[in-house]
């Protein structure tokens, strides 16, 4: 009988085994990576950690529950077996034979929440993902340690269903909806309609999808983050149903929906309706998002503090235990619609703390000197604006900054950390940096860590490679603690042209605060590694990555010489300048077009597979085309400035829209220089001419090490 006990507690551990979802990411990894490791869960719920250790053979690696886990394996890969998991890559040839943890390593954080994604993000990365993205994405997460993601897919269902139910037929519903590319915003009660209307099909297969990415999310033990009721309604809706409802006014042009006022009975009503039907589709949640008069919306004649009140006691009454979460961006949270709500019940990101603090941290230019009224709060870094590529970041800051926030007296109510960009795969180094400070009880050394990180990302130490790394981190990763740039000085070959560019999207407030050079300098150091590490993915993806940088930077030199020529009123050598300029943005194209993260077709081929119909595949593709160009409508885009907000620096979109943009302005311009008369351009009928295009003519992609060192050898002269 004992033996027949063991025998059957033997196989009750190798069943649970092959039933974790560690094992499964690890098989998910290489497959039969799992049989290296012996994963250990012991349950414990004190405080979140993980273990390294080793079996013999195989490497230990323990925690108290699946994500301490995954975060325990991605350490192990990175600084014990040399290999980073990414954006890039989420899948690597692990050694027969694992290094062996020598030493015992255990890391402890005392933050409870590692929280991930923005609503933006929704839109600007991840709009047109199917399964197979969302499953490697999850699998980042949980290697990374988040255990709380903002889940939106399917929230469109929910309120289709919704206003069904409030008597609303389709073409309402339709207009109220907005299209796949445009919902983040829709959610955060800034627009209705836009982008829309979407097929049935569409909410079809979106009900499906966040049914697995909320199995897989769960599997993990995530608790992801739904977003709940704010007061929402369609801007009709005091004429269609009699409700008392306050107008928000417009963001950048476009009509907000109405807010249910607190005091109409119906909020309540109407409230219970979206949460027994989000309920019913997709299960309740512990936490809660919501985010009403997001970016300016009009607050007057509205009781903040009864609106607070109203929309906390909907989500307690749906679900006791859950918690409010909300960003602190621009005014919001109102300190008047917090103010009196229970401590415990509400969670603030700090959504860009390492830019715009209001934590309380004054000094760094924080507008909350009392903080968050002593609720609980996540310090964020946003990092990434409208999805736009290109080299950015704080390293040394955000790396101190964290720590500082931690030690000072808002430190009590300081739950964790927090990564809230708007949009992802982009600048993986900064967010491997923030997703390690938890686990770690000190300040990290920004330079001891990088060369930590080049190894792990890379395979090896190479003194080449270090040497570049450090160059970029003393200057485009060093934007001043105190800047309030929005993200990457953005490449001048993604602006609409004019004599006088200074940024691309309309709130950027970029400054030169590095040396160009020194970025280019640090292209030339890292191509010169590229025989030793041909066949490593991470480093491939970088070099295309920086040696694009470095073009940029050259572009914008080019452009300043071009501006000379005009002032000069120097006709020929403004056109040699500007045939240089664009042969600038077509070999910039032919760099990008080496890697599918850099390309146009990606997102166009993503979009098209959500249609059933020719019909519903142009419509996607449209939303596709005109978020990274466009955005809006006439109105929308030009006086609402949200014009190239979420441009791209990808091949495909270079030599179609922008390689035409600039042609069209150098022609003119050297017409007029020599002579002609000026020619406006009405910028925004070429743009919207080409998002109604259905066709992208793909460039064959090159060999990107030898396409990179023939561009060097052209731009540079390396």
């Amino acid at each position: 009988m004992k033996n027949c006990g063991y025998i059957l507690l033997l196989w009750l551990w190798c069943v649970s085994a092959a039933a974790s979802p560690v094992t499964r990411l690890l098989e998910r990894i290489d497959k039969g990576a799992s049989k290296k490791f012996v994963i250990e869960l012991t349950g414990d719920t004190d405080s979140d950690y993980f273990e390294l250790d080793r079996s013999g053979r195989k490497v230990v690696v323990r925690g108290n529950n699946y994500i301490s886990v995954a975060a325990g394996i991605h350490w192990y890969l990175k600084y014990y077996a040399h290999i980073h998991l990414s954006w890039n890559n989420m899948q690597a040839r692990l050694p027969d034979m694992l290094p062996p943890v020598p030493v015992p390593e255990r890391h402890e954080t005392g933050f409870r929440h590692r929280y991930y994604l923005n609503y933006c993000t929704y839109s600007y990365s991840m709009a047109f993902w199917d399964w197979e993205r969302w499953e490697c994405e999850i699998d980042w997460m949980a290697l990374h340690g988040i255990d709380m993601p903002l889940a939106l897919v399917g929230t469109d269902v929910v309120w289709y269903n919704v206003l069904q139910k409030l008597g609303y037929d389709k073409p309402e519903i339709d207009a109220f909806i907005a299209g796949p590319a445009f919902q983040a915003w829709w959610l955060m009660n800034n627009l209705e309609g836009w982008g829309g209307p979407n097929p049935d099909s569409w909410y079809r297969r979106r009900e499906a999808l966040q049914k697995k990415i909320l199995r897989r999310m769960r599997e993990y033990g995530m608790n992801p983050v739904f977003p709940g009721y704010s007061g929402m309604v369609p801007s009709d809706a005091k004429e269609r149903l009699g409700l008392d409802v306050q107008n928000p006014g417009q963001w950048c042009g476009f009509r907000r929906p109405a807010f249910l006022q607190p005091s109409d009975a119906a909020f309540q009503e109407i409230a219970d309706l979206y949460y027994r039907e989000q309920t019913r589709l997709f299960g309740a949640a512990d936490y809660y998002s919501m985010d009403p008069f997001h970016e300016g919306g009009n607050t007057e004649g509205v009781d903040l503090a009864a609106a607070g009140q109203a929309i906390m006691a909907a989500m307690k009454r749906h679900r006791p235990g859950a918690t409010w979460v909300i960003q602190a961006w621009g005014g919001n949270p109102r300190p008047e619609m917090i103010d009196a709500l229970p401590a415990g019940s509400l969670l603030v990101l700090d959504l860009s703390s390492e830019s715009q603090p209001q934590w309380g941290d004054t000094a760094s230019g924080g507008t909350r000197p009392d903080g968050f009224g002593g609720h609980d709060w996540l310090w964020c870094m946003l990092l990434n604006y409208g999805g736009n590529v290109g080299l950015h970041g704080k390293m040394q800051h955000v790396a101190d900054a964290f720590f500082q926030a931690k030690d000072s007296p808002f430190g009590q109510s300081l739950c964790g950390m927090g990564l809230t960009m708007e949009g992802i795969e982009n600048n993986p180094v900064m967010y491997e940096l923030v997703c390690e400070l938890v686990w770690h009880d000190r300040p990290i050394d920004r330079a001891d860590w990088l060369r930590d990180y080049t190894v792990a990302r890379y395979g090896q130490a190479d003194t080449a490679v270090q040497q570049a790394w450090e160059m970029l981190a003393r200057s485009i990763y060093d934007c001043p603690p105190l800047s309030r740039q929005q993200g990457t000085h953005e490449s001048i070959f993604c602006a609409r042209p004019s004599a006088d560019v200074r940024q691309v999207s309309s709130w950027a407030a970029a400054s030169d605060y590095y040396d160009p050079d020194e970025v280019i300098r640090a292209a030339a150091s890292f191509l010169s590694a590229a025989d030793k590490f041909r066949d490593n993915d991470n480093y491939n993806y970088d070099l295309v990555d920086i040696l694009r940088q470095a073009v940029a930077e050259k572009g914008r030199q080019l452009y300043a010489s071009m501006q000379s020529a005009i002032q000069s009123a120097d006709a020929a050598l403004f056109e040699t300048l500007s045939r240089q300029f664009l042969r600038l943005i077509l070999l910039q194209d032919e760099l990008l077009n080496t890697r599918s993260e850099f390309r146009l077709e990606e997102w166009i081929a993503r979009s098209r597979r959500w249609g059933d119909t020719v019909e519903e595949k142009n419509r996607c593709e449209w939303n596709a085309r005109t978020q990274i160009t466009t955005w809006g409508n006439r109105s929308a885009a030009d006086a609402g400035g949200l014009h190239d907000y979420a441009h791209r620096e990808w091949s495909g979109l270079l030599r179609t829209l922008y390689y035409t943009r600039w042609q069209l302005w150098c022609d003119n311009m050297a017409s007029q220089l020599r002579g002609g008369a000026p020619v406006a351009v009405d910028w925004y009928a070429v743009e919207s001419q080409w998002c109604r295009e259905t066709t992208l003519s793909p460039a064959v992609p090159g060999d990107g090490v030898e396409t990179a060192r023939r561009i060097a050898r052209e731009v540079f002269g390396w």
